[in-house]
């Protein structure tokens, strides 16, 4: 056991527990965090702030040298350039690329780097191992290990704790590990950190969950959660992002019988969440980021179950930039247009509004399905380069001086607002997130879905846009047919790989 304070750890310690969280908040225990990303930067900021002795450890040099000097590299984080700067320059934190010797001088080890998936969309902690044979190698008894990063269930069970065994030469109990899900959204990190949500907390036994829970209850203003083992932890975490995933997955499934119905599907999902107990989600040209995305595979790569559920929503989410451009080329045929002749300008490369990050972004399933068909695909993101996606990039202040036939709104990044409609050449814009006021202006509208107050997806434009929609209605002989999910030109794409 830790039984004095000259050296005091958190796990299996005789010092009295509120002395713990004295020791805790005066800097008397340092904090090592692995991994200084865009959620690991603003963790490493808010540990800082409450213990007062943090050493953040990246392996990039450039990351390291401008946390040093006080700066956020991290873009779209409110308050993290203050955080940082005050922080640092109060001595409560610092960076370094030496994980080993990190280590060494904490006695808590915090673990945020990305878990990736790889070419067969398995999950690879090999980022993970390397962060924990750095911990491993400074690591003494009574430390606490704290795995924030997303992980497949068991792994902290029958990877990390084996891993930190073998390396360090201890006995597994001899220190703590326990799982402490991030529940964080780019843009909101620090709220959200700070206590927005309830802390989850499980270790690999009941001390771990105990001494986790001691930390999280001075970091967070909101509840610690302390749950049976850190498996039930990891399954969470994991949990939360395939709920969302499959949820989204129902809604794109609806939104995509917006025509064959002839309504505003975002009309009906609104109109049916009035229930408390339905909380459909809207449809969309498809699922980005760094979590949903991949968090289903952490469990389908494992699972002895089919899944059938988790993995027909994976495949539908997969496939809605297909479908978006699917969409673009039906309305770009009725007004006697192909694609393949087409120059089309995509809105926002990121996968979400105000973010900059790109990982699994629909605009890159959108621009690749352009490409393929042949169009000339131009790209406007505020935050990006769209040329880095394969797209000729353009200013967003100089889309009136463009000339397209169409464009694709993946996402509404706020600097699109002033976007002058009016003055831009008559062409189709397939809106995939109800994000544009067309009215007034000579575009097609197309809106995935349709939109919240009610119009179907072949929503009002101007007039050049319902003369071209007249044309396309008369001229098979007068029928007033729309196409529907079954007559056109995709019939549900990727079946066969259920």
């Amino acid at each position: 056991m830790v039984g004095d304070e000259t050296d005091v750890g958190l796990y299996d310690s005789t010092v009295d527990p509120e002395r713990q969280r004295d020791l805790l908040t005066d800097g008397e225990i340092p904090v090592a965090v692995y991994g200084l990303g865009k959620m690991g930067l603003p963790l490493a900021g808010v540990y800082a702030e409450t213990t007062g002795a943090v050493t953040g450890v990246d392996i990039d040099p450039d990351v390291v040298d401008r946390i040093n000097d006080g700066e956020n590299h991290v873009v779209g984080e409110p308050g993290l350039d203050e955080l940082v700067a005050e922080q640092v320059d109060a001595g409560r934190l610092e960076a370094t690329t030496e994980g080993p010797e990190a280590a060494a001088n904490a006695r808590i080890h915090v673990i945020i780097v990305p878990t990736l998936l790889d070419d067969d969309d398995d999950p690879n902690l090999a980022t993970v191992e390397s962060v924990v044979d750095d911990i491993a190698a400074g690591l003494a008894p009574g430390d606490l290990v704290i795995a924030e990063s997303t992980l497949p269930p068991t792994s902290c069970r029958d990877v990390i704790r084996p891993h930190l065994e073998q390396e360090s030469g201890l006995e597994d109990d001899e220190f703590g590990l326990a799982f402490c899900p991030e529940r964080t959204s780019s843009g909101r990190a620090l709220e959200d950190i700070r206590g927005a949500y309830p802390k989850v907390v499980g270790g690999i036994d009941d001390e771990s969950t105990r001494a986790a829970s001691v930390v999280y209850d001075e970091l967070s203003s909101n509840e610690v959660h302390p749950v049976s083992d850190a498996t039930t932890a990891e399954a969470v975490k994991v949990f939360e992002g395939v709920y969302r995933d499959v949820n989204i997955g129902l809604a794109n499934e609806l939104g995509r019988l917006a025509d064959e119905l002839g309504i505003s599907v975002r009309e009906a999902i609104g109109t049916a969440n009035d229930l408390p107990m339905c909380q459909l989600h809207d449809p969309g040209p498809g699922v980005g980021g760094h979590c949903i995305p991949f968090y289903p595979h952490f469990l389908l790569s494992q699972a002895e179950e089919p899944m059938d559920l988790t993995r027909t929503a994976r495949r539908l989410n997969d496939e809605m930039p297909a479908v978006t451009v699917d969409r673009l080329e039906r309305e770009l045929e009725a007004t006697g247009d192909d694609l393949a002749d087409a120059s089309v300008v995509v809105l926002g490369i990121t996968y979400r509004a105000g973010v900059e990050e790109t990982r699994a972004s629909p605009a890159i399933g959108v621009i690749d399905a352009l490409r393929d068909a042949g169009a000339d695909v131009a790209g406007v993101d505020p935050l990006v380069d769209p040329a880095d996606y394969g797209a000729r990039a353009v200013d967003v202040d100089d889309l009136a001086d463009e000339s397209f036939d169409a464009a694709i709104v993946v996402t509404p990044h706020a600097e699109f607002e002033a976007i002058p409609w009016a003055d831009l050449e008559p062409m189709v814009v397939v809106d995939g997130r109800d994000a544009v006021d067309l009215s007034g202006t000579p575009h097609r509208r197309y809106t995935l879905g349709g939109t919240a107050d009610g119009r179907p997806p072949r929503g009002d434009g101007g007039a050049d846009a319902i003369a071209a929609d007249e044309r396309s209605l008369t001229a098979d002989g007068g029928t007033d047919e729309r196409p529907t999910e079954t007559d056109g030109t995709l019939e549900n794409p990727g079946a066969d790989d259920v």
